[in-house]
């Protein structure tokens, strides 16, 4: 079963085919009887803009295979230097110690990938094996134990450490790796036409260091695309809190919550905006966890390495240490982390099409907006200053929600808890297939497309999927073709 695309899309095009805002709002009233939620939630939530662009002055009309690796055509020259300095550092392939290029040695002793587009490939998003014999490419599993510190948190497995490392430098083990098998689950929507999902079951092979043991929590992840986090990271911690509702005081089934994390370099907390729980609160801070967790490349946050203490053998081998005592500079992670912060949003498309405008009533009027909220502005920035201020459709809330039993880890993270992600961005879905070759999607990749993606969607969300459900297939295809536009 494909996703249907705005290619291949049969649609009514009579007088059903929604024309204009105020017929929008008349048929969202309309819809709103027969789903039983108030018209006023469908309409006050869906904050619709025409002028409003996908990414502000991060936008670019872009819709080939390069279409998440470019930046704003407004980056000043000096700026766009560093620009091109972490794209560079984002590509590049890290080498053992010791090297002749000393300042980009130091892979390993354990890792998952050599690069960081090794994961996030031309910037977008990873996928899952399609079998237990295909490596993990663009995916990694995070591990964990109950606490035993006290401080009401997981903590890393003793031998395994945080995520399991499927790769090693010359002379040293992997740890092994996770195989993950696939379940097919039919169903049927309520007007009799079936649809399949794919459940994962994983299975921990080749295990170099002993067992996990029975008291191991693991998390699938694949990785996320990587482009508009700048203008995220920019949106005022007030306004998103603004939208969380952990008591659900308005009644409406939605209690978005704020994920409070540890900020490594003040040992504060703060609000969480990155990675499938929202367990990072800054770019700089989920580049230096990344790049030291998958590749082994030690920086100032996290200057410990990849592997444990009790990976002797591991811990043994040369290091890429600079003259600061890490394999990182301070100057190479600011590089990286304004590359991601610079990354532009490609233009939505399709937008003065009737189909888009059905579809767009469509996603407000079956409650998708209650948490993938169309549109955010930046405050002020004085560093960055096409991050400043800008309006913007990115399709999030940022906040945690419960998903339900079928999609949770039963992994805490942060003040998430085993049932609850953090809201992805919608924007540039449309994309993904030419950009990354597939069109997999949720965070272990198990939805092979968006619509599957939609029938996963539990707990908080068990309302608006069965709403998707009670459409027609013509109104079905019209929402997709909506998703796939911005």
């Amino acid at each position: 079963m494909s996703t249907p695309t705005p290619a291949n899309l049969d649609l009514p095009r009579g007088p059903a085919v929604v024309r204009s805002y105020g017929a929008v709002c008349l048929l969202a009233v309309m819809l709103s009887g027969v789903f039983a939620i108030p018209a006023t939630q469908a309409l006050s939530r869906s904050e619709f803009d025409a002028t409003v662009s996908s990414g502000g002055a991060l936008t670019v009309d872009d819709d080939t295979s390069k279409a998440f690796g470019q930046h704003s055509p407004d980056l000043p020259l000096k700026e766009l230097r560093s620009f091109t300095f972490g794209n560079r550092l984002f590509n590049t392939n890290w080498v053992t110690a010791p090297a002749s290029v000393k300042s980009l040695d130091g892979l390993g002793p354990l890792f998952n990938r050599v690069s960081c587009t090794g994961c996030h490939t031309r910037d977008g998003r990873g996928r899952a094996p399609d079998g237990p014999d295909e490596m993990m490419i663009s995916m990694l599993v995070r591990l964990s134990v109950p606490d035993q510190d006290g401080d009401g948190q997981p903590d890393p497995h003793p031998v395994y450490g945080g995520q399991l490392n499927d790769r090693a430098v010359l002379g040293v083990d992997p740890e092994g790796r996770a195989a993950v098998s696939w379940i097919e689950v039919p169903g049927q929507y309520p007007d009799g036409t079936p649809y399949t999902l794919r459940q994962p079951s994983y299975q921990f092979v080749d295990l170099a260091y002993g067992p996990l043991g029975e008291e191991v929590m693991f998390s699938p992840r694949v990785a996320n695309a990587v482009f508009g986090l700048g203008l995220l990271e920019t949106v005022p911690e007030q306004d998103i809190l603004a939208r969380a509702d952990p008591d659900d005081r308005d009644g409406d089934g939605i209690s978005g919550r704020a994920n409070w994390v540890r900020n490594v370099e003040t040992g504060e907390l703060a609000l969480g905006r990155f990675g499938w729980k929202a367990n990072q609160p800054s770019l700089r801070q989920q580049a230096a966890s990344a790049i030291a967790g998958d590749i082994g490349i030690t920086n100032a946050l996290f200057p410990n390495g990849s592997a444990t203490p009790s990976q002797t053998h591991a811990r043994a081998q040369p290091n890429g240490n600079d003259q600061e005592g890490v394999e990182l500079s301070q100057r190479q992670l600011d590089k990286l982390t304004f590359y991601l912060q610079q990354l532009a949003v490609p233009a939505a498309r399709n937008t003065d099409t009737p189909e888009f405008a059905q579809g767009q009533m469509l996603f407000a009027a079956v409650g998708c907006n209650a948490c993938h909220t169309p549109q955010m502005t930046t405050g002020p920035n004085a560093a960055h200053a096409l991050l400043s201020n800008q309006t913007f459709m990115p399709y999030t809330d940022l906040l945690l929600h419960d998903m339900g039993e079928a999609l949770a880890d039963h992994r805490p993270d942060g003040e998430a808890t085993g049932r609850e992600w953090r809201t992805p961005p919608l924007w540039g879905l449309g994309l993904q297939e030419r950009v990354n070759g597939h069109t997999h999607l949720i965070h272990d990749g198990r939805a092979r497309n968006l619509e599957e993606a939609i029938l996963w969607h539990g707990g908080e969300a068990d309302a608006s999927r069965n709403r998707f459900m009670e459409l027609t297939a013509d109104e079905r295809k019209v929402l997709l073709y909506f998703l796939n536009s911005i």
